[in-house]
């Protein structure tokens, strides 16, 4: 089946001269030129991939990105005209998967999509246990006490990341390589803000951690032992 890609901009002709691209590398479109149609496009239809304008009438891109992210994991890559690190950093920290900035080659918009689909949305589908702290990668959820810890799709695959292998460093090449898309200029504040909102979400306190440290001029390592009788997790249906 070709992935289904659904295109959120206000310019409907941009819209149009990316679907007709897109067909030829192998993809369906669908478009919308507001927030609402877009979401509607999105329950009606549910595709493989979202492009996302940040200029919107009504609301921004970056309030969709966030709407959107509160149910559903989907991938996300973000077009806009303002091209700063700040705003893809925000964009990247609201959920969005790939960050590309107005004008683009369409080639490269191309080569994003075809980048951010291959990348594993599970992660084995297997659940974790660190003591109160549980991570569900088929679900892409965790829960601390019972209680939903609301993550983004960063801030999820950096906890995954770190759980996978308890006790290993891993510096903020390898990070950066789970969260494609952040382009090299932006990645350093982009990986430790992520890393520190994780933290505060977990209540983890940097200076007395309970579960991720940094290794100054080396990365970060998840320190809390796995529950006896949860290694290596159990399959979920």
């Amino acid at each position: 089946m070709k992935p289904l890609v659904l295109i959120i901009d206000d310019d409907a002709k941009l819209n149009t001269l990316l679907g007709t691209y897109l067909a030829d590398f192998g993809m369906r479109t669908i478009a919308a030129v507001t927030p609402a149609d877009g979401l509607r496009e999105l329950h009606a239809h549910r595709p493989d991939l979202i492009i996302l304008d940040v200029m919107l009438p009504g609301m921004s891109g970056f309030d969709l990105c966030r709407t959107i992210r509160r149910t559903d994991t989907i991938p996300i890559i973000m077009l806009t005209a303002r091209g700063e690190v700040a705003d893809r950093v925000v964009g990247l920290e609201l959920g969005a998967d790939d960050y590309l900035p107005k004008p683009f080659e369409p080639r490269e918009l191309v080569a994003r999509i075809q980048s951010v689909l291959r990348r594993p949305r599970v992660a084995g589908g297997q659940v974790r246990r660190f003591g109160d702290l549980l991570v569900d990668g088929a679900r892409r959820q965790a829960t601390q006490a019972g209680a939903p810890v609301e993550l983004t799709t960063n801030e999820f695959e950096v906890l995954r990341l770190l759980t996978e292998r308890p006790g290993e460093v891993f510096d903020r090449d390898r990070i950066l390589e789970t969260l494609r898309g952040i382009e090299h200029e932006a990645f350093n504040r982009t990986v430790d803000v992520t890393v520190s909102r994780l933290r505060q979400k977990l209540g983890d306190d940097p200076k007395a951690p309970r579960y991720i440290r940094t290794v100054w001029g080396a990365g970060y390592v998840f320190i809390a032992p796995e529950t006896p009788g949860e290694a290596g997790g159990e399959a979920v249906g």
